[in-house]
Parts: structure tokens; C-alpha cells; sequence
């Protein structure tokens, strides 16, 4: 082989060498695979590629290969289309983006997405939980909440209907059996009350399920809390209650009746979790197993 070829070839697996992921672009979630692993897999088909010399092992581009009716992948991202924006609070948007027809991402409960950006030159990644149903078919939403200091925040401001936006996933979950347990206790803080809006559809959605669910939200005040609509029709289910701890909310006078018995004002404290525990207990009765658990904290509120 001519120097010039064998030049030329040095070159082309130079292209083709994956690069490695910079810290900023690992949402620090746990995902499993992340970035790192993704990357070292890739370096991984590299390196036997090269030393065999064979570039078809690569697949073309040195990526794994993806399957094309497949909507999510965990090693590579897929772009959504924007669908639409509802403003909830002053800085925290409701978006909903678009999916192929009949097409569902095909979740498991809690599960999360990773979000991918370019901010400022540097690839900035986050994971976020969907909020829609999860089998919903021909769209997927998310809850985010824009924050000055956030990295990601800029970017999302920039959305407007219509735009591409990358995604891969899904990582996390958690395991939930139908009636495992006769009552099932939820905290959520802000917008990590995320993850708890599927499970909650996804119970009162079977008939056959019996768990009676309590979720405690957290929010700075009434005008803060998301997705109203929805939380009051889900507390209509006989096996569903709601109760709001408000941090900055100074009166229950300006709430709504249908809040009022339901609101604490002030910071969740020992106290407060003791009243909800033993009114989970009154309700289920003695004897029926408890999950007390299921906590998400945003930690601004």
C-alpha cells in the first residue's frame, strides 16, 4: 500500500473514532446506559473494527444500529416535534410534542427521557419525566420549570411550535403491581410531582385496581400549583385524595372551597406528615399493607 493510501486511511478512522462525551453533557440522573457507557461501547466496536480492518463493522457511522420503526433508543437521539406550549405558572410550561399516528413511546411507570442541547458551544444533556399517559398514542408531554441559573432553561426558552427536539431514553422507572398494596402514599415537591401524574392515571384508569392513593403536594401557593384541572379530577376518584402544603401562601381565606380542608400553610414538617399518615390509616383500616413511600422534591419550592 502507498503512503498516501495508508494516509489516507488513518485519516477515515480518525473520523470514524467516537468522541468522547464531555461532563456536561451527562444529565447526572444514573442512567443506565449513560453517555460514558454508550461511548465506551462505541470505542469498544472501534477498536476491533480497526484492528481487523474492516469499516462495515462499524455499520457505516460507528454507532450501534438503531431499528428504523423503533421511536426511542437508549444509545442514540430522536427528534419530536413541538406540538404545543401551555403556560401553568410564570415559569413553568406545559409541552407537548408530536409522535407518528397510533404511536406510543411505550413507557414503563416513572420512567425518564434524556434531553440533548447545544448552550453556549457546549452539549448540555437532562433528563425529564413525561406527564402524558403511558401508553398515549401520537404524543408525549412534559412538565419542565425554566430556571435563571439553569443551563438547559435558555435553550427551552427558545421552543416554538413546530421545532425539532432531540430525546433518547427511556431510563429509570420504578415496579408497580395492581393492588399490591391497599394504600399507597406519594410527596411530591414542585415539579417532581412528574412521575407520580402517569402512576396516578395509570391506577385510576383500572377498574379493578383498589389502591387508595394519597398525594401530598408541595408548591409555594395556589397560583403554583400544576396541572389543577387534572389533580381535581383525580381527586373525584373514590380511591384518590389530594392534600396541598402551601410554603408562602398566607391565607386559606383566598383559596377556593374546594381547597381550603385539604391545604396546610407553611412547610411540610413532622407534624404534617403524621396528620396525612394517620388519615391514610383511618382510611384503609388495620391490617391492609402500606407503600409509604414515593418522594420527588424540586428543591426550589
Amino acid at each position: 500500500m502507498h503512503r498516501e493510501d495508508e494516509e489516507e486511511e488513518e485519516s477515515a478512522w480518525a473520523r470514524l473514532r467516537p468522541r468522547e462525551p464531555l461532563v456536561s453533557e451527562c444529565c447526572g440522573s444514573g442512567c443506565r446506559p449513560c453517555v460514558f457507557d454508550t461511548y465506551r461501547q462505541q470505542l469498544d466496536s472501534w477498536t476491533r473494527a480497526r484492528a481487523r480492518g474492516d469499516i462495515s463493522l462499524l455499520r457505516g457511522d460507528g454507532r450501534p444500529a438503531v431499528r428504523n420503526e423503533a421511536i426511542l433508543s437508549t444509545e442514540s437521539f430522536s427528534a419530536f416535534q413541538l406540538e404545543s406550549v401551555e403556560v401553568l405558572t410564570e415559569d413553568t410550561c406545559l409541552y407537548r410534542f408530536k409522535l407518528p399516528v397510533s404511536a406510543s413511546l411505550g413507557l414503563g411507570l416513572g420512567q425518564h427521557l434524556v434531553l440533548r442541547s447545544d448552550v453556549e458551544g457546549l452539549q448540555v444533556q437532562r433528563a425529564y419525566t413525561p406527564v402524558s399517559p403511558v401508553h398515549a398514542e401520537g404524543y408525549c408531554e412534559f412538565l419542565i420549570k425554566l430556571r435563571h441559573d439553569g443551563m438547559m432553561s435558555p435553550y427551552i426558552k427558545t421552543w416554538k411550535e413546530g421545532d425539532l427536539v432531540e430525546w433518547r431514553g427511556p431510563f429509570g422507572g420504578f415496579p408497580y403491581a395492581p393492588n399490591k398494596f391497599g394504600q399507597l402514599l406519594m410527596i411530591a415537591s414542585g415539579t417532581g410531582i412528574a412521575p407520580m401524574i402517569p402512576l396516578l392515571q395509570h391506577i385510576t384508569d383500572n377498574e379493578e385496581e383498589e389502591t387508595f392513593v394519597t398525594l401530598v403536594c408541595c408548591f409555594r401557593t395556589y397560583k403554583d400549583i400544576y396541572m389543577k384541572t387534572f389533580l381535581q379530577e383525580q381527586s373525584r376518584f373514590w380511591n384518590v385524595n389530594t392534600f396541598f402544603v402551601l410554603s408562602k401562601q398566607e391565607s386559606l381565606d383566598s383559596l377556593p372551597w374546594s381547597y381550603r380542608e385539604k391545604t396546610h400553610l407553611g412547610r411540610l414538617n413532622l407534624d404534617t406528615l403524621k396528620t396525612v399518615v394517620e388519615s391514610c390509616h383511618v382510611l384503609e383500616g388495620k391490617g391492609s399493607p402500606r407503600h409509604l413511600g414515593t418522594l420527588a422534591f424540586d428543591s426550589s419550592t
